[in-house]
C-alpha cells in the first residue's frame, strides 16, 4: 500500500500502479480516507510505502499511530531523515535532495522526481526477485500491444481458406500469379494430396526466374518452388512468428506457411496482417 499527500500522492499512485502491473498486487490510500476507516484494507501482510519530503507531513505522520498498531512494515520514502515519518518507520529510504528544481525552491519537481526514481526501482528489484517474465506481463496488459503479441496464437491472425493461397505441385506459375493477386498475398504455398506443405513460391521466385529464363506461364510451380520454407505452427504466439520472420536466414521473410500438429498446412501469416494488428508499433 501507498500513501502520501499533495504532488507527491501522484506519485504514490504511479509506483503503485507500477508495482501492480509488475507483478506486486498494490493499491493507493488517501492518508485523509486512511483515517476515516480506509485503513481497514491493510492487513499484516502487506507492507505501506509512505512518502514524503518533509516526513513532517500532517496527514501522513498521523497515520503512523495506527499503522504501528496493526503491526503493518512501514517504509518511508522521505527527504528528511530526523523527521517524524523517519523515527517512526522501520525502512528509511533517503530521498533528500539539496533544493528544487522549481525557481522559488518550493514548488515539489526534484524531490518527486526522486521520489519516483526510487518507486520504479523497488518495482524493477521486485521483478527480478519474483522472476517476472514477459508472459506475465503480458497477462496485465491484455490490452495493449505487447499483450496482443504475447497472447495472441498465429491461428488466430493467419489467413486461412482460399486466402491461404495452397496450390498443387502441377500447377503453373500463371495459376501461382492468379492467386497471389488476386489475395495480395505474395506468395502461394504449394501442397500434396494430404495438404502437407511440399514449398513455397514468391512473386521475388518469379521475378528473378524471369532475369535469368525464358520464363512461360504454364511452367510448373514445382521448378521454381522454395521446398524448405520455414514454417511456424498455428498454436504459437505471434511474437514467436515476428521474430521467426525476423530473424530468419539469410535474410528476413514476410510470408510464413502455418501448419497443425499433424504437419498439415492449415493457413498463412502475413506480416502485413500483423501491421494491421499492431498499428501504434509500426
Amino acid at each position: 500500500m501507498l500513501s502520501a499527500m499533495g504532488k507527491p500522492g501522484y506519485i504514490a499512485h504511479k509506483i503503485s500502479a507500477t508495482l501492480a502491473s509488475t507483478g506486486t498486487p498494490s493499491f493507493y490510500l488517501h492518508p485523509g480516507e486512511a483515517l476515516h476507516g480506509d485503513l481497514g484494507r491493510v492487513s499484516r501482510e502487506d507492507v505501506v510505502i509512505l512518502i514524503s519530503n518533509s516526513g513532517e507531513t500532517t496527514e501522513v505522520v498521523n497515520m503512523l499511530p495506527a499503522l504501528k498498531r496493526t503491526g503493518v512494515p512501514i517504509i518511508a520514502i522521505c527527504g528528511t531523515p530526523d523527521s517524524l515519518l523517519a523515527k517512526y518507520s522501520d525502512v528509511v529510504i533517503s530521498a533528500q535532495v539539496e533544493h528544487e528544481c522549481c525557481p522559488l525552491d518550493l514548488a515539489p519537481t526534484t524531490s518527486t522526481t526522486l521520489a519516483l526514481a526510487i518507486g520504479d526501482a523497488l518495482a524493477v528489484t521486485l521483478m527480478q526477485e519474483r522472476n517476472f517474465s514477459k508472459e506475465a506481463f503480458a497477462l496485465y496488459h491484455p490490452g495493449g500491444s505487447l499483450g496482443r503479441r504475447r497472447l495472441l496464437t498465429v491461428g488466430k491472425a493467419m489467413r486461412s481458406g482460399e486466402k491461404a493461397c495452397l496450390i498443387g505441385r502441377e500447377s503453373t506459375i500463371l495459376d501461382a500469379l492468379f492467386i497471389m493477386t488476386r489475395y495480395l498475398s505474395g506468395a502461394a504455398l504449394i501442397v500434396n494430396g494430404r495438404n502437407e506443405l511440399e514449398g513455397i513460391i514468391t512473386d521475388g521466385d518469379i521475378r528473378r526466374y524471369i532475369m535469368y529464363n525464358n520464363l512461360f506461364l504454364q511452367t510448373p510451380v514445382r521448378e521454381l518452388m522454395n521446398p524448405f520454407a520455414t514454417c511456424i505452427g498455428q498454436h504459437q504466439l505471434i511474437d514467436e512468428a515476428i521474430r521467426t520472420m525476423e530473424q530468419h536466414q539469410p535474410a528476413p521473410v514476410s510470408v510464413l506457411p502455418v501448419i497443425n500438429d499433424d504437419k498439415q498446412v492449415v493457413g498463412l501469416l502475413h506480416l502485413t496482417d500483423l501491421l494491421n494488428i499492431f498499428p501504434a508499433e509500426n
